[in-house]
């Protein structure tokens, strides 16, 4: 993992063409909330020949990023080794209601045993003891399936907000570093 990155404040704009006229910009700490709740998430990738794959996973949010995690073996990690760049999604599939959130960013590898055992406590505190990991060798370990998984931090570089309800708003953050 890359030394910390403390989090950023956002510029932030209004995408007043695809708003409605008394929309307002969602604030940062309005997404931040939704993201820290959200259960799933749409993880994008790109495989090698440039074909996309999107698959769900479970995040969390702390000091600024999401973090998620899959097994050492899967299409994620082969796809990320080759191009970091994804787009982590989440949202409600109603058309009058909610708020649908993009962030794009790089996946980075979270090696620090001390930074892992902090992320399984968070994990375990979001999803249950159903998802209790132990940190080994650089990575989670499950220990009810004795699965290895590897655990990816994704700073946003850039958010996109989509409001939905009375008022309809497409909100962008862009982090600048």
């Amino acid at each position: 993992m890359t030394a910390h990155t403390p989090p950023l404040e956002p510029h932030t704009e209004l995408e007043a063409r695809y708003s409605s006229p008394d929309a307002t910009a969602t604030p940062w700490t309005e997404a931040v909330s939704c993201l820290e709740r959200a259960e799933i998430f749409w993880l994008s990738t790109v495989r090698q020949d440039g074909r996309p794959h999107v698959t769900p996973v479970m995040t969390v949010w702390t000091d600024g990023a999401l973090h998620f995690t899959t097994g050492e073996r899967e299409r994620k990690v082969l796809n990320i080794t080759g191009n970091p760049q994804v787009a982590l999604t989440t949202g409600t599939n109603t058309y009058g209601e909610g708020c649908d959130l993009v962030v794009e960013g790089e996946a980075v590898r979270v090696t620090d045993e001390g930074r892992l055992a902090a992320l399984a406590t968070l994990w375990e505190a979001k999803y249950g003891s159903e998802w209790h990991f132990d940190v080994h060798e650089e990575a989670f370990r499950s220990p009810a399936h004795d699965v290895r998984s590897l655990v990816f931090r994704v700073v946003p570089r850039t958010a996109f907000g989509f409001g939905r309800g009375a008022r309809f708003s497409q909100t962008r953050w862009h982090f600048t570093r």
